[in-house]
């Protein structure tokens, strides 16, 4: 019986330990989402906080944004100058 008794506490404390495991697994899965819920929060903002700003001063930038300013500016004349193409194209 002693034998039996030792293979029953040997399955019993692997049993807790990997209960114990797949807790932890699903309190740091838990964590981590709600980690990427803020760093998608904080992105949102930026995004806002950048387009406020170009709105505001994309014609004048600061010389650290001229370049991202100039960019969006460049990518809106492009798109532009493609939905033009798309009204030719159709004939309007």
């Amino acid at each position: 019986m002693d034998f039996i008794e030792k293979i029953g506490n040997t399955i019993s404390v692997k049993g807790k330990e990997a209960a114990g495991k797949a807790k932890e697994m699903a309190e740091i899965a838990n964590l981590k989402s709600q980690i990427s819920t803020c760093e998608d929060v904080m992105k949102k903002n930026y995004m806002e906080i950048g387009k406020l700003y170009y709105e505001q001063n994309g014609e004048n930038p600061d010389p650290d944004f001229e370049k991202q300013c100039r960019s969006i500016q460049n990518a809106r004349n492009g798109i532009r100058e493609l939905n033009a193409k798309i009204d030719e194209i159709k004939g309007l």
